[in-house]
């Protein structure tokens, strides 16, 4: 069993969530989430393909998300496994990728929405039980249950869309 350190209740062992509360179980310490400021993302408009993908330095990640209203990169590196979702005031829920400067409130993303990682040469792309649900290329995904994501599918968290890009393998 792995009690969770935030409101002591006590969890099955392989878990990283709490049951409970939902605050993270397994590599709390270790993980330090940071608010993305948008000032940091190269605009390079509504990503078509392969073009807007070479635009971006990606020099040291293995993919990147494109958020189609915005035009905005969001680069997917160091790591093989991102949760994605938003912040809110007084939660203990920390996404990885932090997606509140995107306006994921008023387009219906979840706290803890969806986790997209990379498993050797595939990547995929799993819904958490989020409250308005995630797309892939217009069909909906089963909560829990990992999809293979191609390059250029279209990710939609809620209404935020979004465009997969991966470097070559």
């Amino acid at each position: 069993m792995i009690v969770c350190a935030n409101c002591k209740h006590a969890n099955m062992a392989g878990a990283m969530f709490c049951a409970e509360c939902g605050a993270q179980l397994i590599g709390r310490d270790a993980l330090i989430t940071q608010t993305i400021s948008t000032d940091k993302f190269k605009k390079v408009g509504k990503p078509t393909g392969e073009d807007t993908y070479q635009d971006f330095d990606m020099a040291d990640a293995w993919g990147s998300l494109h958020l189609l209203d915005t035009g905005q990169v969001l680069p997917l590196s160091s790591r093989n496994e991102f949760t994605m979702g938003r912040i809110s005031e007084g939660q203990p829920i920390m996404p990885d990728i932090d997606l509140s400067p995107f306006q994921a409130y008023a387009a219906g993303v979840s706290r803890l929405h969806g986790i997209i990682k990379r498993e050797g040469s595939r990547v995929v792309f799993m819904d958490l039980g989020s409250a308005n649900g995630t797309y892939i290329n217009g069909k909906r995904l089963s909560p829990n249950v990992e999809q293979v994501v191609n390059h250029g599918d279209i990710i939609a968290l809620g209404k935020l869309k979004m465009q997969v890009l991966f470097k070559d393998k």
